[in-house]
């Protein structure tokens, strides 16, 4: 077996990038951060490691990342704790009362090595992966307007009563709420539309990688051609979804489209109307309805905006799918695996309305949701809060049920996925005992390597290859602290 990496490698950025930061026209605030980040870097030789920026690139469909985390040791961080700690305390949320947890070192985490396959031309799927739950799932496409309500809003996820929502966990022949619900004639389209050339080369698809970009919120990553087969070139469809301002915004960063709409091997698709004002919100569509999006799908892998595909898909689903006999893989979070602390941590670094927070974690409460116990030998997942930022999927029909529930929750209550996760798959587990759902919890160190912002080698010259990638990204308005992140992230890793 070979050994290859999916190493997070930051996109070199061109020379005429550079020199757009140098201009008289800088912003005074752009120079005090320059002037800043030099100055840390002059302390590299005493070792000096008063802050730590860390860039943990979670989803970027808008703004700074979900994981996107501030520690500032000494004084600051013992007030932080101190501070989670009586919120621990005090918070019972419906009489189920937290312990602090003691003081624990912050976990340093490294890269691993990921034994994939030689090559693409050997691999064969096998024929005796385990015999998936086998049912049949359609979806609501239309709504129609309720007898006696005079106002009425169409909505991309439509309008599940929680009498539907509950039926739609059961795993059999049904049709259920998955987005892309249409209203009646003459009331407005809910969204996500695409051109028909773009539908069409969709439907084709069988094995899937997609990204996205919207409300210009990152640069554009292309995959590593060298990495990548001749078989999953011609084979693979590998989709960037953008809206009309980021792809403006690619055209200036001199990512311009040939004449088949390709970028590298990204083939840009532009949604129009997007269903929500909120871009993280809108970035759950592509994220989990891959199925509905490519309806000829088998395999998809899912790639958040800040990560770079540096190794061949066909490799990836062998590993993470066949090898393991598994229909869904998505990694464990790096630091958290309970949502009790996943809620505290939101609501501390105000990643969403509290009260919206609370009313969430209330009714999964209220619906069973427990506490994750890693000493208990029965705890169905080796983490209760993943990092979503890296999915692999086979569309079978329990993987597209699940899809729909996680979807359908993020529809209904925050766009937080990570608060939603857990409880999606605890109750569609409860609910369907004798019909298993073969979910793969990558350990972190396997995905830690696919994940920008941290898992960097311990080299120097990996600090240096992407310095000037840095200094350039510090011009873009949107991602200027992230850069910072990450390029302090690789200040702190080549010291060690």
């Amino acid at each position: 077996m070979g050994v290859h990496k999916l190493l997070p490698t930051v996109v070199p950025r061109r020379g005429r990038r550079l020199g757009r930061i140098f201009r008289p026209a800088l912003s005074f605030r752009s120079w005090l951060l320059l002037l800043a980040l030099l100055c840390l870097f002059s302390f590299a030789p005493f070792g000096l490691k008063f802050v730590s920026l860390v860039g943990h690139g979670g989803s970027m469909e808008s703004g700074i990342s979900s994981s996107q985390q501030l520690h500032i040791t000494g004084n600051v961080e013992r007030f932080n704790k101190e501070v989670e700690q009586q919120q621990l305390q005090q918070s019972g949320y419906g009489g189920d009362a937290i312990k602090a947890p003691g003081r624990k070192h912050r976990r340093q985490h490294f890269p691993c090595e990921i034994g994939l396959s030689e090559k693409v031309d050997y691999l064969i799927e096998p024929k005796d992966l385990r015999n998936f739950t086998q049912f049949s799932l359609e979806y609501v496409t239309m709504e129609e307007k309720p007898l006696g309500v005079n106002s009425f809003e169409s909505k991309f996820g439509g309008h599940p009563t929680l009498e539907e929502r509950e039926k739609s966990f059961h795993a059999l022949n049904q049709t259920l709420h998955c987005g892309f619900v249409k209203g009646n004639p003459g009331f407005s389209n809910t969204g996500f539309d695409f051109d028909e050339k773009d539908r069409a080369y969709m439907s084709t698809c069988q094995v899937v990688v997609s990204s996205c970009i919207f409300g210009n919120s990152d640069f554009l990553r292309r995959p590593t051609s060298k990495k990548i087969s001749e078989y999953s070139k011609k084979n693979v469809c590998f989709v960037m979804f953008v809206d009309e301002q980021t792809l403006s915004k690619l055209a200036l960063d001199g990512h311009v489209l040939d004449d088949r709409g390709l970028v590298g091997l990204w083939k840009v698709v532009i949604a129009r109307n997007l269903p929500y004002k909120d871009m993280r919100r809108t970035g759950k569509v592509p994220k989990f309805l891959s199925h509905r999006i490519f309806p000829s799908s088998r395999y998809s892998i899912w790639l958040d905006s800040k990560m770079r595909l540096n190794a061949d898909p066909m490799l990836i689903i062998e590993y993470f799918l066949w090898r393991t006999r598994s229909e869904y893989a998505i990694s464990n979070h790096y630091d958290r695996h309970c949502v009790w602390e996943e809620v505290l941590q939101n609501k501390r670094l105000n990643k969403y309305n509290q009260t919206a927070i609370d009313e969430q974690f209330n009714f999964y409460q209220s619906d069973g949701l427990r506490k994750f116990d890693p000493s208990d030998p029965n705890t169905p997942l080796p983490s209760y809060v993943p990092e979503g930022s890296f999915i692999v999927r086979a569309h079978t029909p329990m993987s597209n049920l699940f899809s729909c529930l996680w979807f359908n929750e993020v529809d209904r209550f925050t766009s937080r996925d990570q608060l939603s996760f857990a409880y999606t798959y605890l109750k569609l587990r409860r609910t369907n005992p004798n019909q298993p759902f073969y979910l793969n919890m990558i350990v972190n160190a396997e995905h830690w390597q696919s994940y920008s912002g941290i898992g960097y080698s311990h080299h120097l010259h990996l600090f240096l290859d992407n310095f000037f990638e840095v200094i350039a990204c510090l011009g873009h308005s949107q991602t200027r602290f992230i850069c910072i992140c990450d390029c302090l992230q690789l200040f702190q890793e080549s010291n060690r």
